[in-house]
């Protein structure tokens, strides 16, 4: 069963008076541990699908499963707890806690999780910061980091809670080319490793170039859909 499933989605926003066809009818398969690139221009609707695949927003006609599950029949509170159970976000600009080190921000999303302990917390959290090589930073800011070095930050709370969907607003924006294509790297690696399926709204050739499918997308439509052979 494929982890996300989009069926004739449209989505329309008032732009003032103005309607605005962000997606015009997508029909779209994804499957677990998929390393899935959606590219296009500005405006072509790649931010409106990954909200929808974030449970962050609602077709206006169509409809969303995720894991086999209709996000529309979910109530807000069951949205909201789907969320943090089964997606993880990363953002171009981080979006750290500023007040917060490097442990704390990547604990954070486990202090909503009230089943876990401290102790299971700490192994998770540690895992974690050993995988993406920041060990040695566990009592620094983020101002304290580099651009990459926050991104790191920001890829283990993502993948923290352990969920099913990771989604990567234009990770590597904000980072020069050679620690843009570390960061691809590494998302890559615990791909294989973890078997999380990543969706990638980008316009990086490096993340088009290592994911496994690049979905093209123009005008709120799908318009090459390039799987690897």
């Amino acid at each position: 069963m494929p982890v996300v499933e989009l069926e004739g989605v449209k989505k329309n926003y008032m732009l003032g008076q103005t309607k605005v066809e962000a997606l015009r009818g997508i029909n779209l398969e994804i499957e677990k541990g998929d390393f899935l690139a959606i590219a296009g221009p500005s405006g072509a609707g790649k931010s409106t699908m990954l909200n929808l695949f974030g449970c962050i927003d609602l077709p206006t006609e169509g409809s969303v499963r995720i894991d086999g599950t209709e996000v529309a029949s979910l109530s807000d509170k069951e949205l909201t707890r789907y969320r943090r159970e089964k997606i993880g976000f990363i953002f171009q600009s981080f979006n750290l806690i500023p007040v917060l080190n490097v442990y704390e921000n990547i604990e954070f999303p486990l202090l909503l999780k009230r089943d876990l302990s401290r102790a299971e917390r700490s192994r998770l959290v540690t895992r974690l910061v050993e995988e993406v090589g920041l060990g040695d930073r566990l009592k620094n800011k983020p101002y304290e980091l580099s651009g990459g070095q926050r991104q790191r930050v920001a890829i283990a709370r993502a993948l923290v809670t352990r969920p099913l969907i990771v989604l990567a607003d234009e990770p590597t924006a904000n980072l020069d080319s050679q620690t843009g294509l570390r960061i691809v790297e590494l998302m890559r690696r615990i791909n294989e490793e973890e078997k999380t399926t990543f969706i990638f709204s980008t316009h990086d050739q490096h993340i088009m170039r290592e994911a496994r499918r690049v979905v093209s997308i123009l005008d709120g439509l799908v318009v090459g859909d390039g799987k690897a052979a």
